[in-house]
């Protein structure tokens, strides 16, 4: 339960930072669409485990810090 919730974080995080850059830094959308139809051929390729592993332990790492 505790990774899906990761993985809706993430997702709308990600989100939140594709809508900031389209408005704010000129990102244009065709440019976002491509990013987006990379990251679904990402996580159906074979390299797939290997990010979702990077990006757990990263989310662990930033849990335990301490501030």
């Amino acid at each position: 339960m505790c990774r899906m919730a990761m993985n809706i974080s993430a997702a709308v995080l990600m989100l939140v930072i594709v809508v900031v850059l389209i408005r704010r830094s000129g990102l244009k959308l065709a440019h976002a669409i491509v990013c987006a139809l990379l990251g679904f051929y990402l996580a159906s390729s074979s390299i797939a485990p290997s990010i979702s592993q990077v990006t757990s332990n990263l989310a662990g790492m930033i849990d335990g810090l301490k501030l």
